[in-house]
C-alpha cells in the first residue's frame, strides 16, 4: 500500500517570512498538490526568548497572498491539532523521558554561565568550537557522572536542568537525501545537543521530530540550513523506535545574492532596492519597517514565478507558469544542489509580463489609489485610456502613475534644454496655426489627429522633426512619453489646444 504524501512548512514567528522561507513553502505545496497529499502549517515557536509578536499572523497572511493552501494548519485546524507547538508542550515530556529510560539521553545541570565560562576559557587557550559532546562531558555536571541519589536529589529540589542527547562516540549516520543522495556523517563530529528545558519546553530538534511522528509526515522538504541537524534527527528516530515511519528527507539550497557570494539577506535587498519579504514588515520592538513585495507593486504570480525558479529547473524552456502548471511540472529531482543566484533583472521581467496580461480596467484600478492619495479625482474612464497608452514601460503599477501624472495635472515645467535645442525661428508660428485647425475639427480622435498634423507637415514642407518634439514637450514637459497623437487626444481638444497656447507663450519669453 502506498503510503499518504503528507509535507509541512514549520516556520518559527521569530520575524518576518524571507523569500527563502517562501520557496520551501511552495515547494512542499507543489510536491503535496502533485502527489494527491496533504500540506500542513505548524508553527515551531518552542523558543519564546525569540518570539515576536504579530510573525505568525504576518506567515499566514503572506502564504496567502501568495496562493499557497493548507489542508491542515494553525489557521485551518486539523485532526492533528494543536498545529502550534507551544500549545502541545505537554506531549513532549513523556518522549524525552522515554529517551532518558533508553539511555539514549541524559540529566545536565550545568548553568549557562558555566558552560559560557568553559567556552571562553577555551576560546582564550585556541579552541573557539568547545562542544559538549562524547568527550567534555564525563567532566561536566550530569547523570552520566553524578550518582544516581545525587540526579535524584537535583531533580527533586527543582534544580534547572536540561535533557541533552547521548550521542554515541565513532558511528556512522547515513540518510538519503532527496536531492543531494546519500549523507554520511560521523557521530565525533556531533555534539550532545538538548532536547528539553527545565521549563517544560522542549527544543527545535525534539518537539520537530515528535511533531512530524505524530502527524504522520512523510516527507520534510526544508532549507539546507537544516542539513547539519539531520543526523540528529535520524539518531532520534532511531532511538524512539521509529525508524520505519522516518520521513524522506530533501535539503533546499541557499538562495544567493545576485552577485552569488553568500546567502540573500535583507541588506542586499535594501541596497539593491527589491525587497526580501513578500510583505511590508514593521518590526514590533524596533518600529523599523521592511519592504514587501506585496506593497512594492508585485503581482503575487510574478513573485511564484520568480521563486519556484530559484533552484528548480523545468524539465523543458518554460518560464512562465500558473499555479496548476507548476504542480503538473514540479519534481524534486530537478532541483539543484548548488545555490540559485536571485536575478533583480529576471524578477522585474516577472512582473512586467504579469502586468501585461491585466486588462486596462484592473490596471486603472491599481492605478487609482495612487492619484487619490494625492488628492487628483481621476476619471475611470479616461484613466483607462491613459493606462493603455503608457503600460508598455510600465513595470509595476506606480510606474504608470508616475507616467501618466502630465494627463491629470498640467506639468509644472518645461524641458527648456530640450526646448532651446528644437525651437527654431518659424516654430510659434506652426504651433499656433496648428492649434487653430486643432480647434475646428469636429473629432478627436488620435488618427484624426495624425492625420492632420501630417497633412500640415507636408503642405510646409517641415519634418516631423521640426516641430513633434516641441509639442510633446508642451503636452507632457518632456520628451518620454506614450505616441504624442494619443497623448492629445486622451488630453482632449479644450486641453491640448490651451497647453500649445501656454507652451509658445512661456517659449517666446525665455528663448527670445
Amino acid at each position: 500500500m502506498e503510503k499518504e504524501i503528507r509535507v509541512r512548512f514549520a516556520p518559527s514567528p521569530t520575524g518576518p517570512l524571507h523569500l527563502g522561507g517562501v520557496r520551501t513553502a511552495l515547494y512542499n505545496y507543489l510536491f503535496a498538490r502533485k502527489h494527491g497529499g496533504k500540506m500542513i502549517l505548524r508553527i515551531e515557536d518552542t523558543d519564546q526568548t525569540r518570539f515576536y509578536p504579530g510573525a505568525e499572523e504576518y506567515i499566514v497572511e503572506s502564504l496567502t497572498w501568495c496562493g499557497i493552501q493548507f489542508d491542515e494548519g494553525v489557521h485551518v485546524g486539523g485532526p492533528d491539532a494543536p498545529y502550534r507547538q507551544s500549545e502541545r508542550k505537554e506531549m513532549y515530556r513523556q518522549y524525552a523521558d522515554m529517551l532518558v529510560e533508553k539511555g539514549h539521553a541524559y540529566y545536565a545541570f550545568d548553568t549557562s554561565e558555566e558552560l559560557d565560562e568553559i567556552r571562553e576559557r577555551m576560546k582564550a587557550a585556541g579552541n573557539s568550537a568547545w562542544q559538549y559532546n562524547h568527550i567534555t562531558r564525563v567532566n561536566m555536571k550530569n547523570s552520566l557522572t553524578l550518582p544516581a541519589d545525587e540526579v535524584k536529589r537535583r531533580l527533586e529540589s527543582g534544580e534547572p536542568y536540561v535533557i541533552r542527547i547521548k550521542i554515541p562516540r565513532n558511528e556512522e549516520v547515513k540518510l538519503h537525501d532527496l536531492i543531494r543522495g546519500v549523507v554520511v556523517v560521523n557521530t565525533n563530529n556531533l555534539d550532545d545537543k538538548v532536547l528539553f528545558k527545565s521549563d517544560g519546553m522542549p527544543t527545535y530538534h525534539l518537539a520537530n521530530v515528535v511533531d512530524d511522528y505524530l502527524m504522520r509526515i512523510s516527507h520534510v522538504i526544508r532549507g539546507e540550513e537544516w542539513l547539519p541537524s539531520a543526523p540528529l534527527h535520524v539518531l532520534l528516530y532511531k532511538y524512539l523506535g521509529w525508524e520505519d515511519v522516518m520521513p524522506e528527507f530533501a535539503h533546499l539550497p541557499l538562495i544567493l545574492k545576485p552577485d552569488g557570494n553568500g546567502k540573500l539577506s535583507k541588506r542586499d535587498g535594501d541596497r539593491l532596492g527589491f525587497p526580501v519579504f513578500p510583505l511590508e514588515w514593521k518590526d514590533p520592538f524596533t518600529g523599523e519597517i521592511s519592504s514587501g513585495y506585496r506593497e512594492s507593486g508585485w503581482f503575487p504570480e510574478a513573485v511564484v514565478n520568480l521563486v519556484a525558479l530559484l533552484g528548480w529547473h523545468p524539465a523543458d524552456n518554460q518560464e512562465v507558469f500558473s499555479m496548476e502548471e507548476l504542480i503538473q511540472a514540479f519534481s524534486l529531482d530537478r532541483v539543484s544542489k548548488s545555490g540559485a543566484k536571485f536575478d533583480v533583472d529576471k524578477a522585474r521581467w516577472f512582473n512586467q509580463y504579469y502586468l501585461r496580461q491585466k486588462s486596462n480596467e484592473e490596471l486603472a484600478d491599481l492605478v487609482a489609489p495612487f492619484f487619490e492619495k494625492d488628492g487628483i479625482t481621476v476619471d475611470k474612464e479616461k484613466l483607462v485610456r491613459v493606462v493603455s497608452a503608457v503600460k508598455e514601460r510600465a513595470v509595476f503599477p506606480m510606474d504608470i502613475y508616475k507616467d501618466a501624472g502630465y494627463f491629470f495635472v498640467r506639468p509644472k515645467s518645461l524641458d527648456m534644454d530640450q526646448l532651446r535645442k528644437k525651437w527654431k525661428e518659424d516654430t510659434a508660428t506652426h504651433i499656433q496655426r496648428l492649434a487653430e485647425i486643432y480647434e475646428s475639427l469636429d473629432t478627436f480622435e488620435p488618427y484624426v489627429i495624425e492625420s492632420t498634423t501630417k497633412h500640415y507637415l507636408e503642405e510646409n514642407h517641415l519634418s516631423v522633426g521640426a516641430i513633434m518634439p516641441v509639442i510633446r514637450i508642451f503636452l507632457t514637459g518632456s520628451l518620454v512619453g506614450p505616441v504624442v497623437f494619443d497623448i492629445a487626444s486622451i488630453l482632449g481638444k479644450e486641453e491640448t489646444i490651451d497647453r500649445l497656447r501656454t507652451g509658445v507663450s512661456i517659449a517666446k519669453q525665455l528663448l527670445s
